[in-house]
């Protein structure tokens, strides 16, 4: 078994409502403009390194937030190579029978959505392991997601290598990874996200036939507002959890508490109950939202519709008084 540490940067599009997405068999969520890599020798240690850049042919034209934090520019574009020529490169450099580590699930979707989009073989790129969850799990974490900074500063280990470069992000992934039993962590694996879940504060164990399962469950943070949040394709936009294509999406409802709910359609596959919980971060003030998806039947959707038309109702009434308020003064 091969365990290769890999980081990815990524070109956004500059709009959600570009017309380049047309164009596209699936929502891309990001394209690959940096594969960088670190191999884990057989103690768990940094070994063999692999980088390079990728000329991107649907987002072209630099996101000025990606601009700012990895200091790509049209130039240095300009001298990638094509995404199919890369990976064959990254796919001769990983060997056979490898398997993955990444800081966050972020990298796996990325990789997986430009292998679509490309149409390439993507068979040998079936393991993956987040490194977060066995973090989480050895320094008594729980399911909120950490920094890889933060783990830096954990373990104490030094910034050598420059952030925000994938390179050098997943050498300091590597880095961590050597800090941690990850034998253990490897046996564990399969159950750490249930126990991590487990230490959340509210935790409640689940009943038996308390309600439908769970499809996923994914936490996003760092959001200023709410609305930023709902703006984000991070929280907004869900591929089919079963053929990863794009869904539609209806409105989001508020359900008071922090909770909301919408309803997404995949036009294969059905649709998708998705709900968001909001809470504040005790380290900044920043807003955290955990999403969780579930298959949708007859009465899930019915019930959302019931919500979003009492919704409706109650955003008319308030209209109405203030019309009328205005109407007397």
């Amino acid at each position: 078994m091969n365990y290769v540490v890999v980081d990815l940067e990524w070109n956004q599009a500059m709009s959600s409502k570009s017309s380049v997405f047309n164009k596209l068999p699936i929502h891309l969520g990001g394209e690959i403009i940096e594969i960088g890599a670190v191999k884990l020798t057989e103690d768990m240690k940094p070994g063999e390194e692999f980088t390079i850049d990728v000329k991107p042919v649907y987002f072209r034209r630099m996101h000025y937030k990606v601009k700012k934090i990895t200091g790509f520019d049209k130039e240095r574009l300009s001298h990638g190579h094509s995404f199919p020529d890369a990976m064959e490169q990254f796919r001769a450099w990983c060997g056979d029978d490898v398997t993955f580590i990444t800081w966050g699930c972020d990298d796996q979707r990325i990789m997986e959505q430009n292998i679509i989009i490309h149409d390439l073989d993507w068979d040998w790129i079936a393991g993956w392991i987040n490194l977060q969850l066995i973090y989480n799990l050895q320094t008594g974490g729980d399911k909120n997601q950490k920094s890889l900074a933060s783990a830096m500063e954990h373990f104490e280990i030094e910034q050598t290598r420059v952030a925000h470069d994938a390179l050098g992000d997943a050498y300091n992934t590597a880095v961590v990874a050597s800090r941690l039993d990850m034998a253990e962590g490897l046996r564990m694996y399969d159950e750490a996200a249930h126990i991590l879940a487990m230490r959340m504060p509210n935790y409640k164990p689940p009943m038996e036939n308390d309600g439908p399962d769970t499809i996923s469950h994914d936490v996003f943070d760092g959001f200023k507002t709410k609305a930023e949040a709902f703006a984000n394709e991070r929280l907004s936009v869900l591929p089919c959890p079963i053929c990863g294509q794009e869904t539609d999406a209806l409105k989001w409802i508020n359900q008071g508490d922090q909770r909301y709910m919408n309803i997404y359609s995949c036009a294969e596959h059905g649709s998708f109950l998705v709900r968001a919980k909001f809470r504040k971060s005790k380290e900044d003030s920043s807003w955290l939202a955990n999403r969780l998806v579930y298959e949708a039947d007859e009465d899930m959707v019915s019930f959302y519709k019931t919500k979003a038309s009492q919704s409706r109702r109650r955003s008319r009434g308030h209209s109405n008084r203030k019309r009328s308020g205005s109407k007397q003064s």
